[in-house]
């Protein structure tokens, strides 16, 4: 046993975790030099050997769930190449206009036949509110309508949702309740796909960088939604978004935003994420959007309900277990069985990070100050 296997080892021990191991969370090697390669890469080598076959596990998210539980990340030293990316990331932006698309290219421009099999049949890819629900639709649905309840959603409201994706909220707005929104995407291809459900509608879509929607050209809106799309907008540009808000959003109207939370301050998101799954991904934090609302909103509602997002995760997972194998030739990029353990190891790597806690999920409700009173509706 080399010093690196005696390393990795001695700290999956740490977690309950152990190599050749019988349990649900226990490791299989399955190549040697998946101990170097971890000591050396540290969060990018774990999830790229995984892709490459070089270990497995029997229930990932349980393994994941040990990892996180037992803080194993603070305990290692980040590889140079991390550090060096943290610091370039205080300094740069790498959101900007000109990056913003690399996010669609590798992410939301896959076809609509692989998220189809994973999703729910409104094509919702955001947490869902399973209080009172038992399947991924209900869950879904239910998300939708408690976001139309909180911002008073009637049927004379201009609504804008800033990052429609395939158009679940707009049509799910439209459907129940009467209104004519305006759905805003940077991909250009989940741009045509909510164009296709909703013709014959007086639904808009419009393949766009927020940066771009301003009330000179799209006038007003009584209200304004955003759902998981605040992961991809990055420290430097927060305000910058919320001034697009600002500017479009009536003095008496209210908007939702929806997104992941981290429970620390961070300048970007973990690597392996960041290079496979959400290029220039950064998880949003309390002090995050406190610096970019203050001054522009008041918070009305703060509501977390983070460990839903294990259930939608884990519902997502088992989705693509399902599904993967009678997805047709060309749905997915080649090689198709590392472009699936990739997948797999997106779903519960996340699925366990909101398990343990260590993600939040907020809907946060804000006005510009200038109605009455506000009344939670849950």
């Amino acid at each position: 046993m080399n010093r690196y296997e005696s390393l990795v080892r001695g700290l999956l021990e740490q977690a309950g975790i152990t190599v050749g191991g019988s349990e649900p969370q226990d490791l299989q090697v399955h190549d040697q030099r998946f101990y170097e390669r971890v000591v050396a890469e540290g969060s990018l080598g774990l999830g790229e050997s995984y892709m490459d076959g070089w270990w497995s596990c029997a229930q990932l998210d349980e393994f994941f769930c040990r990892l996180l539980q037992t803080r194993l990340d603070s305990k290692v030293k980040l590889p140079w190449r991390e550090t060096l990316a943290a610091a370039v990331a205080r300094v740069l932006n790498r959101q900007s206009s000109r990056r913003a698309g690399q996010v669609a290219h590798v992410h939301y421009d896959l076809g609509a036949e692989f998220f189809e099999a994973i999703m729910d049949p409104r094509m919702v890819y955001s947490c869902g509110y399973w209080k009172n629900a038992t399947t991924l639709a209900q869950a879904q649905e239910d998300k939708l309508d408690l976001a139309c309840r909180k911002i008073g959603l009637a049927p004379s409201d201009r609504v804008l949702d800033i990052g429609c994706g395939w158009g679940g909220f707009v049509t799910f707005a439209h459907e129940r309740y009467g209104c004519a929104p305006l759905g805003v995407t940077i991909s250009r291809p989940q741009a045509e796909y909510a164009r296709r459900r909703c013709a014959g509608t007086p639904i808009q879509i419009l393949a766009a960088d927020y940066r771009e929607i301003n009330r000179r050209e799209h006038g007003s809106f009584d209200k304004v939604v955003s759902f998981g799309m605040f992961e991809h907008v990055g420290p430097k540009n927060h305000r910058a978004f919320m001034k697009v808000v600002d500017d479009v959003l009536t003095e008496g109207g209210l908007f939702l935003l929806h997104t992941v939370g981290e429970n620390v301050t961070r300048p970007k998101g973990d690597p392996w994420l960041d290079k496979h799954i959400f290029p220039n991904v950064a998880i949003p934090s309390v002090q995050h959007i406190g610096r970019a609302v203050e001054g522009l909103f008041v918070v009305e509602d703060w509501h977390n309900f983070g460990p839903d997002y294990y259930t939608t995760l884990m519902s997502w997972y088992e989705n693509l277990q399902k599904h993967y194998p009678s997805l047709s030739p060309g749905a997915v990029p080649e090689p198709r069985e590392r472009f699936y353990r990739m997948w797999e190891y997106f779903y519960a790597s996340c699925a366990s990070a909101f398990k343990t806690r260590r993600l939040q999920l907020w809907q946060i409700v804000m006005s510009k100050g200038t109605i009455p009173a506000y009344t939670s509706v849950r």
